[in-house]
This record gives C-alpha cells, sequence and structure tokens, in this order.
C-alpha cells in the first residue's frame, strides 16, 4: 500500500507540473495586463481615500506611452481589414494616428464595404454548410 500511495503522489505531482506549464503557456501579456489593470481599478475605488484619488503625481491628467511605428501600422492596418477598426470611440484620435502613420483609410469607400460584405459571406456560407450537414444526419 505504501508503493501505491508514492505512486500516486508522483502521478499528482507530475500531473500537476504538466498543468502548470500549460497554463504558462496560456497566460500572455494581454491577460497579464487586463488583471493589473483590474487590481488596480479595485485599488483605486476601495482603498484610496478621497484625498488620494485627486493626487497628480499618482493619477496625472496626461500619461504618454511608447509604440513601434512599424508595429502599430500592422496592427492597425489589421484591424482595418478584420474591420475592427470602425467604433465611435475616440475618432479624433484615430484620424490623427492614421495621419502621423500616413495610413489612407476611407470607412465609407467602397472597397471597404464590399470586404465587409465579403467576408459576412464567408461566415454565412459556412453556417449554411454546417446547418446542411446537421440536417443530413
Amino acid at each position: 500500500t505504501y508503493l501505491f500511495l508514492a505512486v500516486v503522489v508522483y502521478l499528482m505531482n507530475l500531473l500537476i507540473g504538466l498543468l502548470n506549464n500549460a497554463i504558462e503557456e496560456d497566460n500572455n501579456r494581454v491577460s497579464y495586463l487586463i488583471q493589473k489593470a483590474e487590481i488596480l481599478a479595485e485599488i483605486e475605488l476601495f482603498y484610496l481615500l478621497p484625498h488620494q484619488r485627486r493626487w497628480q503625481t499618482w493619477f496625472p491628467e496626461v500619461i504618454h506611452y511608447y509604440a513601434n511605428v512599424d508595429k502599430t501600422r500592422i496592427e492597425i492596418e489589421r484591424l482595418i481589414k478584420e474591420g475592427e477598426w470602425d467604433n465611435k470611440e475616440f475618432t479624433e484620435m484615430r484620424e490623427k494616428l492614421l495621419e502621423q502613420l500616413q495610413i489612407k483609410y476611407n470607412p465609407i469607400g467602397n472597397e471597404v464595404i464590399l470586404e465587409k460584405v465579403k467576408r459576412l459571406e464567408e461566415k454565412l456560407n459556412i453556417e449554411l454548410e454546417k446547418l446542411l450537414e446537421i440536417h443530413a444526419k
């Protein structure tokens, strides 16, 4: 029985190690930053006194970020291609960003609308094929 117990303990440790590796692979930088932002928001809301929330050294009016121009251009072009760039938030800032990165984008242009229609048509065709497969069974 001691051998059985030792084997079970060993296998549990092995399983925990494998799960730990799988979890580390899933935890990317984005999820880390989201969790960090949630914790900071909770601290600001529940653990700071009102006069502490007004301290300019802790909560400045403007925060400057550094972004690689090439990576930013690639990301914006990806967002435009996938149709995720068109939203009603920060319109002036997005226009200035497009201007600075020299990206030509016309949200009302026929090409953009045609691309969206093609993507929607592809999604509908895929869903239709799935439904036909289910119905055929």
